[in-house]
Order: structure tokens, then C-alpha cells, then sequence
């Protein structure tokens, strides 16, 4: 059986990259794509390097005969694709890709978001989306919350080590450096190359990050109490990628051991030997996460480091990941293609 597939925001980075993943994929074919501004415009306008395959024009939401889909990922601002998803069909599998649905308490939805949640009822039915720790809900999920690239990152690193016991819960440092593809693609000044190229800059620093409401939420569902991390993002001017370096306290040695032990058959997850830390050239294009540790020259010490790639293990890789276990499929399928190198 082949699934038909709906991409809602297709003329967006993330939007592009599913389209590039379900290409190749045997199960899934693209049957509708929506870009509002775009509508009528062929994917090889607005994305020349697809022009080699054979997809459906962009059209408006609206014009989309969802009788016919069996899968919707909405790749929408998060505000947009509440009031979207809200008036689809109730027998829809849909991935969500914004930020829309991933805090399952609506008062810190409005606490990191400034607004209410306009759709309490379907937030409190979505199934957060970090693959590898919601298999089960996500199989049998209608609604799946695409996680934060950011947060999927620092999450891969520390879940396993929180879940443990092996590090300080108090003292933990998320320092990350994160892509510009991940600002999305709507034209912004200091995204032009004249303001960015030749320089990185901090961003949201001091506790301002929106993906710190799911670093609270998780973590502090992992340990049962309160656990509020220490995080800083910066923009660095490269397209693809995101590397979170966490300082913790605890045993290099255990630590290491406790991440290899707890991903020793994830697909996706790679820990590297202990000592030897990963680049983000090394998952680029790709669904994997490259994790290695070290020790600090301070006794008690640990220096986690992650990558992956933004558009892929941290949206739209995940976003398929997420689906193949919604309607059946092999978690892997159409998702192992090796890194782009160089």
C-alpha cells in the first residue's frame, strides 16, 4: 500500500526537506502540497533543486480534498497551524512541525508563547514527538507535536544520564550553536549574509529560549521534580546543523557508559568512543545524532557534546520518523541515507 501524503507549508526549509525525504520513500507519495502566498506555483519555482520529480502544484489549504490523504504534516507557524489542524478531518494522521502543540500545560504555553492556546482540546490530545522516548503514544497517536530542533538536541544528551541519576540535576549547561536555516525562511535583516557571514552572535540568552518550556517539561517529568537547565543559543552562519555542548557533574566514564548503554540499539543515535567528540559535518543531510563525551580537567566533570541536523533529526527527518510508526512502517523507512560530505 502507498500512502498519500499531505505537506501543509511545503514552500518552507522544512516544508522542502520532507518533500526531498518522501521522494525516495517506498510507502508514501506526495499527493498534496499547500503554500498560501505560492498557491498555483509549481515546487520547481520555489525549490529548483526539486525540480526532477513529479509533484502537485501548490494550492490553498482550503482546495485540498483531504478525503484522499491518509497523513498530514503541517509545517506551519505554530499559531497558524493551530487554527489549521483544528478544522481537518478527525480520522487524519497529522505531524505538527511548529511549536504548536508541544507543551502539554497550557499555562506555560502561554508563559513561553505570550498567547493563549486557541485549541486547549487538541493540545491536550497531542503526543509529543522525540521519537526514541514516545514510541508507544506515537504509534497510536492521531496527533503527533513535532519537538524543538534545539530541544531534541540537549534532550538527546541528558535524558538517558537524568533518568539515571549519574549527573547533578542543579548545575546543568546547555551552550549550543545552531544553523541559520533553523530561523526559517522568511526574510529577516540580521538573517541577510551582510549581517551574518563572518560572525556569530548569542541570541535569547538568560532564560528567553521558548525551547526551555520543553527542556522544564521533560526533564522535570524524567527526575519527578523541578529542573531547570541553564541554556544558551547562538546563531552561527552555516545552513544545516546544530551542536549542544552540556557541561554536567558527574563521572566522565559513567556518563558515557549510561549513553552508550541507553542507545546501544536506537537506530538513529550514534555515541561515539568515550573521548572523541562529533562535528556537525558529519550528520549533515542526514537523521542521525552523533554524541560523544569527555572529561573536564576538573575532577567529577563531563563534557557531553551533540549534533545533528536541524532540518532533518531535529524537524523534518523526526516528522517522518514519527510517521512511518503512525501508520505502520518501519521507523527507518526512507530515512537512512548517509551524511552529505564534504
Amino acid at each position: 500500500m502507498t500512502f498519500q501524503i499531505a505537506i501543509l507549508g511545503a514552500s518552507g526549509y522544512t516544508g522542502a526537506e520532507l518533500v526531498r525525504l518522501i521522494a525516495t520513500h517506498p510507502d508514501m507519495t506526495v499527493a498534496a502540497l499547500s503554500a498560501d502566498r505560492k498557491a498555483g506555483m509549481s515546487m520547481a519555482q520555489v525549490f529548483p533543486f526539486l525540480r526532477h520529480l513529479d509533484l502537485p502544484a501548490l494550492q490553498k489549504i482550503e482546495d485540498i480534498d483531504f478525503s484522499r490523504i491518509d497523513l498530514c504534516f503541517c509545517a506551519l507557524p505554530h499559531g497558524t497551524s493551530q487554527a489549521v489542524i483544528d478544522t481537518l478531518p478527525r480520522n487524519l494522521k497529522i505531524v505538527d512541525l511548529s511549536a504548536g502543540f508541544r507543551l502539554r500545560d497550557p499555562q506555560a504555553y502561554l508563559k513561553w508563547y505570550g498567547e493563549p492556546h486557541i485549541h486547549p482540546h487538541l493540545q491536550a490530545e497531542a503526543v509529543y514527538g522525540l521519537t526514541e522516548f514516545y514510541r508507544t503514544q506515537i504509534a497510536a497517536a492521531r496527533l503527533v507535536a513535532g519537538t524543538g530542533c534545539n530541544a531534541a538536541t540537549g534532550q538527546f544528551a541528558l535524558r538517558p544520564l537524568i533518568a539515571a541519576g549519574v549527573i547533578d540535576l542543579d548545575t546543568i549547561v546547555i551552550d549550543l550553536k545552531a544553523g541559520v536555516s533553523g530561523a526559517g525562511r522568511a526574510p529577516k535583516e540580521n538573517l541577510l549574509h551582510a549581517e551574518l557571514s563572518g560572525g556569530t552572535h548569542t541570541y535569547s540568552a538568560g532564560g528567553k529560549h521558548r525551547h526551555l518550556g520543553e527542556f522544564d517539561q521533560e526533564f522535570s517529568a524524567i527526575a519527578g521534580r523541578p529542573v531547570l537547565v541553564q541554556f544558551t543559543p547562538h546563531l552561527l552562519p552555516m545552513n544545516r546543523g546544530i551542536l549542544a555542548t552540556v557541561y554536567v557533574h558527574g563521572d566522565p566514564a559513567r556518563v558515557h557508559q549510561t549513553l552508550s548503554d541507553a542507545y546501544a540499539t536506537e537506530p538513529f543515535l550514534q555515541v561515539l568512543p568515550y573521548g572523541s567528540l562529533p562535528s556537525t559535518r558529519d550528520i549533515a543531510g542526514s537523521n542521525f545524532c552523533h554524541i560523544g563525551v569527555t572529561p573536564d580537567r576538573i575532577a567529577g566533570r563531563a563534557i557531553v557534546v551533540a549534533v545533528l541536523d536541524n532540518l532533518n533529526k531535529g524537524s523534518s527527518g523526526q516528522a517522518l520518523q514519527n510517521a512511518n510508526l503512525m501508520l505502520g512502517l518501519p521507523e527507518t523507512t526512507g530515512l537512512l541515507l548517509a551524511p552529505i560530505f564534504p
